[in-house]
């Protein structure tokens, strides 16, 4: 790891944007969007999620900004050393092998306790020097000590070391109490009648007697937040309500359910679905979600553009409030037939043609733990 990547790093969190850091470091947005990859790979956390067009820090990133912060002033004060400017291009190891050498007062003492030799230790707190643009080690035959820059870099050096050992550790300590827990996102349940909902509950208390070392996280949000989680490793495994999934993951489908045209229960079951959806408004969960996907095909599929164009769509992404939109306040929603159905009393069901169904999909990286996991979950899922 080197100083000009967490700054970079440090800029993205601070300015909420990649382009935004990387006007103000005066580097191609490119290289910033890879020293972000490159920490949140050290780090093993992710520091930032997209909403919208906006780039927003995760909780484990603010906890950290302080230590970027430390980090980054240390690092102008290192470059002030030399005239100012960008920080310098060198890494964290290079600092602290600069440090061992200014503490040990001899280079051979600090090269043998560092496992280096000589020349190669040498030719590094040069290369160091050339970055920093000051001399910072005096060398006679008594040994090395350091310039008056060298004293100052000394110092900022070991803030870097210090904030950069609270960032690590903070991130092993992390790692520790999650290395041993599945993380499984899923779609979102219609609420705790659902079979969905039914069949997490089957799949935790299954896995907690076949796995009890092994904790099973769950977490529910839309299609779109769950494959992002499933690519910065924020899952394990994901239970996606579409059957299409980027090719780089391997998925399973787990099931299907045919869709219904919900609407009140006042409503009747002898209409005209055309006619209906021209006079009532329609709550849609938001295009994240795979339902929303297939309520879009129908609707296609059952109006002309113009008649579309002319729709009351609402547009909330909570199913809760969705049914409780359709069941209080006149509106309609696509939503599953059996889980609707098994609201007490439920809202008036119109079953849409089999073409429209909302297919779940376990999905998981392509490597051989994952695809274990995968197979015990399946067999836990498939139980009725």
């Amino acid at each position: 790891m080197d100083l000009s990547t967490l700054c970079l790093v440090q800029g993205i969190l601070e300015e909420r944007g990649i382009r935004r850091a990387a006007a103000r470091a005066e580097r191609p947005a490119s290289s910033a969007s890879a020293a972000l990859r490159r920490v949140e790979a050290a780090l093993s956390v992710p520091l930032a999620r997209r909403e919208g067009q906006a780039l927003v820090p995760t909780l484990e990133a603010e906890a950290r900004l302080p230590h970027f912060t430390e980090i980054a002033r240390a690092a102008a004060g290192l470059a002030a050393l030399g005239g100012g400017g960008a920080a310098p291009a060198v890494s964290l190891a290079a600092l602290a092998r600069f440090a061992a050498t200014a503490r040990a007062g001899s280079i051979n003492a600090a090269a043998r306790s560092l496992g280096l030799g000589q020349p190669q230790l040498t030719r590094q707190l040069s290369h160091l020097e050339a970055a920093v643009g000051r001399a910072l080690l005096d060398r006679s035959a008594k040994g090395i000590s350091c310039t008056a820059a060298g004293l100052a870099a000394l110092a900022l050096a070991e803030r870097i070391a210090t904030a950069w050992d609270a960032l690590s550790a903070a991130s092993a300590e992390r790692f520790r109490r999650s290395a041993a827990t599945w993380r499984l996102g899923t779609v979102i349940p219609f609420g705790h009648e659902s079979e969905i909902a039914a069949m997490l509950a089957r799949l935790a208390v299954g896995w907690r007697a076949a796995r009890p070392r092994q904790p099973l996280f769950l977490a529910s949000t839309t299609a779109d937040e769950l494959v992002s989680g499933l690519k910065n490793r924020r899952f394990d495994l994901v239970l996606l309500d579409t059957d299409r999934y980027p090719a780089e993951f391997d998925g399973r489908l787990i099931g299907r359910s045919r869709l219904a045209l919900a609407g009140p229960r006042t409503l009747g079951r002898s209409h005209d679905v055309a006619a209906l959806l021209r006079q009532r408004p329609i709550a849609v969960p938001s295009p994240r979600s795979g339902l929303r996907q297939m309520t879009d095909r129908f609707l296609e599929a059952t109006l002309p553009p113009a008649e579309r164009a002319r729709l009351t769509l609402v547009e909330v992404d909570s199913i809760p409030v969705i049914i409780n939109l359709v069941l209080d306040h006149g509106h309609l929603s696509i939503l599953p037939e059996h889980s609707v159905a098994n609201i007490a009393p439920p809202p008036t069901l119109l079953p849409l043609d089999e073409a429209y169904q909302q297919s779940l999909s376990l999905v998981w990286p392509r490597d051989a733990l994952s695809r274990q996991a995968a197979d015990a979950m399946i067999a836990l899922l498939s139980v009725p």
